[in-house]
């Protein structure tokens, strides 16, 4: 299967140099102990892990770390003797199983973290393949460097990772050499590394889910606005179909106004017509009342008579007797209250 990228880590300075260097969370807090228990004599481990590449990056992954059993100091000159690396290997094998040897660390108070002449040559000695690794800590303020060996010779890398996996190999190792490496309880050292691993991993969980809020709301969002969108359209194209609608129902009731008007235009002018027609119609009575050519409408023996268009009891009394003074004998006759409430065609009795 082909190596990955931790899931889980942590960014120590900035990472910009070739390989990349990861450093397990156990194996991190193990420099540290060894850090917090230094003496005045110089110490170290050696650093087990592997290397290679991952998406044509050059990585190196230090999963584990052995204390170095003895680092002998002559003057200003440190040496590695041989029987200590046998003890590292064997360690290594014991512990870490096919994991190999790919670097050292160490701590020396009598010097600030750096290289030099000695430094090189031990490195050159044990570990002369590329991209094997040198890391020296100040014991104090905790400054350190790291170095890789490329070009033979050991170059300052700029930044590292930190990663955090279940390593049992390392906790294992930690637990069984405590009392060598005076590092009491062990409860410390387990409580710690799965503490810091819990906090990270629950650190990558909230940042996910997060993540996935911010998805959720963006999604939201976006769907709100094409919803706003599409309500903006719809109402554009509603607001033309009601503007279209009006201006139809405009002409319509223009039209229905204009026919009404005509009606009533046309009704003015008939009742016009028909107030000239009766006008004209008592004018002609009167005419006739005056002593022209009319004959009253009676029967033949005059016992009636018969009540035409404009008539009223006193031309009636006019057309009959020459004069209005028989109104009230016709009312009497015909049991009229109010002698102006007569209809064509009624036959009143004359006296």
């Amino acid at each position: 299967m082909e190596k990955q990228f931790p899931k889980n880590v942590r960014q120590i300075g900035n990472v910009c140099d070739s390989p990349k260097i990861y450093v397990e969370d156990y194996v991190d807090t193990f420099l540290n102990q060894l850090c917090d228990k230094m003496e005045e004599e110089p110490q170290g481990a050696f650093l087990i892990g592997e290397k290679g590449q991952v998406e044509d990056q050059d990585c190196v992954y230090i999963s584990g770390a052995v204390r170095i059993s003895e680092i002998v100091k002559n003057e200003s000159k440190l040496n590695i003797p041989e029987a200590a690396v046998e003890a590292g290997m064997k360690d290594c094998k014991e512990y870490f199983g096919n994991q190999s040897l790919i670097g050292w660390f160490l701590i020396d108070p009598s010097r600030i973290p750096g290289t030099d002449e000695n430094l090189e040559a031990i490195h050159k000695k044990y570990f002369a393949e590329e991209n094997t690794i040198f890391i020296m800590k100040d014991p104090k303020d905790r400054d350190e460097k790291f170095y890789a060996y490329k070009y033979e010779e050991l170059m300052e890398i700029n930044g590292h990772y930190i990663y955090y996996e279940k390593n049992p190999e390392m906790q294992n190792y930690m637990i069984s050499s405590r009392k060598e490496n005076k590092i009491t309880p062990s409860e410390s050292i387990t409580d710690r590394a799965a503490k810091d691993f819990r906090s990270i991993v629950k650190a990558k969980l909230e940042k996910a889910d997060q993540k996935q809020n911010n998805r959720f709301l963006y999604a939201a969002s976006t769907f709100l606005l094409i919803v706003i969108l599409i309500i903006g359209v719809t109402m554009v194209n509603n607001y033309d179909k009601i503007k279209a609608v009006q201006t139809s129902i405009d002409q319509i009731t223009k039209t229905v106004e204009k026919a009404e008007n005509e009606k009533e235009a046309q009704a003015a002018e008939g009742k016009v017509t028909t107030q000239v027609e009766e006008t004209t119609e008592e004018e002609t009575g009167k005419t006739d009342t005056a002593g022209t050519t009319q004959t009253p409408d009676t029967d033949s023996n005059g016992e009636y008579y018969v009540v035409q268009r404009g008539d009223t009891l006193a031309t009636i009394s006019q057309k009959l007797y020459g004069d209005t003074s028989h109104i009230d004998a016709i009312a009497r006759m015909n049991g009229l209250t109010n002698g102006d409430f007569i209809y064509i065609g009624q036959k009143l009795l004359l006296p």
